[in-house]
């Protein structure tokens, strides 16, 4: 039960904060000018904008397990990149931490999805207990 609770909780967290990622198409002053502060070319921001909401959506619907591999994987490095670009610009500690925190809710995700939701059990066919181990005919 907590195991299920672990994966919903961060799940739902961790998409609701890439949905929130929509925003980088408004065109709004203090967006632009944020991309435009770390030194991100404003392309990037309609890039992010688009494809971080449809990961939140992917980590969340039922079935396309591989799609759900790639946005976890896309997602980590999009954090990553925002941890270090912070960082490295001389961010405060609030600013910087922020994106170390959503990789946290993540791998917590991660590491606490149920077998349906992985690549491994998906592409692996379902065997019986009689047919383990026994030759092909």
């Amino acid at each position: 039960m907590s195991r299920t609770v672990a994966y919903w909780g961060s799940t739902v967290i961790a998409s609701v904060m890439l949905c929130m990622s929509v925003s980088y198409l408004t065109g709004s002053e203090q967006v632009v000018e944020g991309f435009a502060r770390a030194g991100y070319p404003q392309h990037l921001r309609i890039v992010l904008g688009a494809l971080k909401p449809a990961a939140g959506i992917a980590l969340l619907v039922p079935g396309f397990v591989l799609l759900k591999e790639w946005a976890y994987a896309g997602v980590t490095f999009a954090w990553m990149m925002a941890f270090i670009s912070a960082y490295t610009s001389g961010e405060p500690p609030q600013v910087w931490a922020f994106p170390l925190v959503l990789l946290l809710l993540l791998a917590v995700s991660y590491a606490t999805r149920p077998s349906h939701r992985r690549l491994g059990a998906a592409a692996r066919p379902a065997t019986t207990s009689d047919t383990r181990g026994a030759p092909a005919r």
